[in-house]
């Protein structure tokens, strides 16, 4: 079983609008709704790739009606937990001369509503994988992700963190099975600006002795490192396509990380699949399918520069 958790999830509003002018009256030509939150991206993505899976996280209110309704009809398994002073915040993607979002904050969190959260993540087992995605809500303490990892201590869950800076650092030292940072995010734990691979390579690995155990470092159109736990690194690299939309491809990378690792049982050829679903993401207009993956991953080359 893979369960993903997203803490803050999202109903995303995308609008197209032909010349947009702040100040004025815009009318859009064309508009959509669809589930947001890392989490439920890993989620979906794994649903398109036949993976089960399980999305957990707190919704309220109709908007989080209609993300649930939403998920239903892209078949994800998800128990997410209805919080009754809740609404689930509404994120805008304007799309027109540039791209812009207007991200919401996020609802208020009884405490209830996460012991009842705790309570679904500890039904966890020995070999089931757990991923955490996404930023902490500001109604929740900063080091959540930790406290969960501390209630699955010496359960033989695989833990997947995906988030940034603070949030990211509190859980090193309890040894998850994998970090996913862009170069941005790795550069920003040190103060750093990443412009090379060697840079990429030389933090990560200073992640890894602070705990971490795999490391997977996207660079966007430059492909991605992984750093395994047993200190082999390998580089994959990008296929070739048009970006169409960034959002949710970091977290189709994760999602391909675990096809990969699960169908191959290679943590090389969890980094080719990797590549190859965030690459997907980024060339549709939603997020990666299988058959979008499945011709990508013949263009990815994976080298060994470290064994």
């Amino acid at each position: 079983m893979i369960a993903t958790v997203t803490l803050n999830p999202s109903l995303d509003y995308i609008v197209e609008i032909d010349n947009f002018s702040l100040g004025n009256i815009n009318r859009t030509k064309d508009e959509k709704y669809l589930p947001g939150g890392k989490g439920l991206n890993v989620s979906q993505v794994l649903t398109n790739l036949g993976i089960n899976n399980l999305a957990l996280g707190i919704v309220g209110g109709f908007t989080g009606g209609q993300l649930v309704e939403l998920l239903k009809e892209r078949n994800v398994n998800q128990d997410l937990i209805h919080e009754p002073q809740a609404l689930t915040r509404v994120n805008i993607k304007v799309r027109s001369q540039e791209e812009t979002a207007i991200n919401g904050i996020g609802p208020k969190i009884s405490k209830e509503t996460k012991e009842k959260l705790l309570h679904q993540i500890e039904e966890l087992n020995s070999k089931d994988f757990l991923v955490l995605a996404g930023k902490i809500p500001p109604a929740l303490p900063k080091d959540f992700y930790r406290q969960i990892m501390d209630k699955l201590r010496g359960r033989g869950v695989e833990i997947v963190v995906d988030a940034e800076g603070e949030q990211l650092e509190r859980t090193i030292q309890n040894r998850p099975f994998l970090i996913k940072p862009n170069n941005e995010e790795l550069g920003s734990l040190f103060n750093v600006e990443i412009t090379k691979e060697s840079d990429a390579i030389y933090y990560g690995k200073k992640l890894q002795e602070r705990g971490a155990r795999n490391i997977l470092i996207s660079l966007g159109a430059k492909g991605g490192i992984l750093i395994t736990e047993d200190k082999k690194i390998f580089q994959g690299n990008s296929p070739k396509g048009k970006l169409v939309n960034s959002v949710g491809a970091g977290d189709s990378m994760v999602a391909g990380f675990l096809y990969g690792y699960l169908k191959k049982d290679s943590l090389k050829e969890a980094l080719r699949y990797g590549i190859a679903c965030g690459s997907a993401s980024a060339f549709s207009e939603e997020l990666a399918t299988k058959d979008e993956v499945l011709n990508l991953v013949r263009e990815i080359d994976i080298n060994t520069l470290e064994e």
